[in-house]
């Protein structure tokens, strides 16, 4: 899929709805074919080709927040089929017939300890788990801890249900339905990431850096101060977490706290 964007390119997110049987990487591709060699493409959190929903495609200094947009919350549904097992968790594996999950379905909320799936985008020794799977490499990694706020079931339809899911980043939603008993992923659409939605979905429009990042505390430089930051040096400044820095000219850096009330940029825009 080739996204389309403005002639004039500029730096911000690009909100697509990626289809099913793409990687997120071909979409990168295609955006970076459209824009030009010299444009910096990323994308800030790998959906899966079977996988449909929210993709979001970092263009110009975007790409340099990408850890702190992957980092946000993500939202999903999901079509499970009951009773069935999957070798990847979803419906692309080698299928089986297993036994029918018990009900009510005991859906997991808060603090969960989840082993992602040897079929998942996670880098083994610089190659993707799920490539080293399919050469019948055996894959093992290592548990990790991922926050689930909300898992409702939306609907019960003979040997099929869908989910919806709230989850941290670095959530596995095939993991979470495997531990539903034998149950494997029919569908899976990323709905949200923080506070995008799909439905804001539009590959003509590239959202501006300062509105993608604006999730961010915000604090006022004066132009002494913006400029001091724009070279990198510590400020006076309180704060509890990363915050963005914007003086009268717009968007300077992002900074974090450092002691005795001092902030410090580590993510610079005006270079």
């Amino acid at each position: 899929m080739a996204a389309q964007c403005p002639a004039q390119v500029t730096d911000g997110v690009i909100l697509v709805d990626k289809p099913a049987g793409i990687t997120s990487h071909d979409v990168v591709a295609a955006t970076r074919r459209h824009l030009g060699r010299g444009v910096k493409v990323g994308h800030a959190g790998t959906l899966d080709p079977f996988a449909t929903g929210l993709l979001l495609v970092l263009v110009g200094r975007a790409t340099r927040v990408q850890r702190f947009l992957m980092a946000l919350p993500k939202r999903y549904q999901t079509v499970a089929r009951l009773g069935w097992t999957s070798t990847t968790g979803d419906r692309d594996g080698e299928l089986a017939q297993g036994r029918m999950p018990s009900e009510p379905f005991a859906l997991p909320t808060g603090v969960v300890r989840q082993r992602p799936p040897a079929f998942s985008a996670i880098k083994v020794g610089g190659v993707r788990a799920y490539e080293r799977a399919r050469r019948g490499e055996t894959v093992e990694l290592a548990e990790r801890e991922v926050r689930v706020n909300a898992f409702e079931l939306l609907w019960r339809r003979d040997d099929h249900a869908a989910f919806a899911i709230e989850c941290s980043a670095g959530t596995y939603v095939r993991s979470l339905i495997a531990d539903l008993g034998d149950a494997y992923c029919t569908e899976l659409r990323r709905t949200a990431i923080g506070n995008f939605d799909v439905s804001q979905a539009d590959p003509q429009r590239i959202v501006a850096l300062a509105e993608a990042i604006d999730f961010l505390p915000q604090v006022e430089l004066s132009p002494a101060e913006g400029r001091k930051a724009g070279f990198g040096q510590l400020i006076a400044g309180h704060a509890e977490s990363i915050v963005r820095l914007v003086d009268p000219d717009g968007l300077v850096a992002l900074a974090e706290p450092r002691a005795d009330g001092l902030l410090k940029p580590v993510v610079g825009f005006r270079s």
